[in-house]
């Protein structure tokens, strides 16, 4: 798995549509568009945090906006993923072909915090269910999508560096990982098998070495990821990076303060 250059989008609720990959397209490789709550309980979910003022998506068909938001970048240059929330396993798997039809990423969301989308098995749910999660990853890659999951530290009683191993098992070819603040978490899984892709407070060059020297495979950028002057700081530093013999071999000595 890789995408050039190493930088990318992670998904806004509400937020990152077709239009958002767009205008950032001359600074990352990669977009993670959604969340996209696929089902009828994590729809039910989405509609209550809609109801106390929280950006969601919800079109009258996910599928349908699934297929037309990648279908708009099928010219783009920028690779496409789609972050999905379900409480069961199928519409993952639908989710999954349609994603694996245009040659994009499905993620799986286990990462959302919201008490309305956990109540009902969504997000980081799936982080203390580890054989509820590993089945949605291995029904995504049994429709031929390429598969990413997307987990949030500081879980109590969750070692990340497990789930990384489990959801490789099951099929997954990339980690996305909200550091939160225990960025050296991102040391426990950087040995897996899996591509890494580092996430939380992504700025600049004092951020990007940080990750990308605790074996990071690339960096991606949350809020920001509408500013273009953050935009250009990150590809500066994560160019330089690979760009640099002494950094490109990931060196934990390489991270600064």
């Amino acid at each position: 798995m890789m995408f050039d250059p190493r930088v990318a989008l992670a998904s806004l609720s509400g937020e990152a549509d077709a239009a958002w990959a767009r205008q950032a397209e001359s600074h990352a490789g990669m977009a993670f568009l959604g969340g996209i709550s696929l089902d009828d309980r994590s729809r039910k979910a989405a509609r209550e945090l809609v109801a106390r003022d929280r950006n969601e998506f919800l079109p009258e068909d996910p599928f349908a906006f699934v297929a037309s938001e990648l279908d708009t970048l099928a010219d783009a240059d920028i690779d496409a993923a789609m972050n999905v929330r379900s409480a069961t396993v199928g519409p993952v798997r639908r989710a999954a072909r349609i994603c694996a039809d245009r040659n994009a990423i499905l993620e799986v969301n286990a990462h959302c915090r919201q008490d309305e989308l956990c109540a009902v098995g969504c997000g980081e749910t799936l982080l203390r269910d580890t054989d509820r999660l590993c089945e949605y990853v291995a029904a995504a890659a049994d429709e031929g999508a390429t598969v990413s999951v997307k987990v949030r530290a500081e879980i109590e009683g969750v070692s990340l560096e497990t789930t990384a191993d489990r959801v490789a098992d099951a099929g997954a070819s990339i980690l996305h990982v909200d550091a939160m603040d225990s960025e050296e978490v991102i040391a426990d899984v950087s040995d897996s098998s899996l591509f890494v892709v580092a996430n939380n407070e992504v700025r600049g060059e004092a951020s990007v070495r940080e990750y990308l020297g605790y074996g990071a495979d690339a960096v991606s950028v949350g809020r920001p990821s509408t500013d273009p002057r953050v935009l250009r700081r990150v590809r500066a530093a994560v160019d330089d990076w690979f760009d640099d013999e002494t950094g490109a071999s990931g060196e934990i000595s390489e991270v600064g303060p």
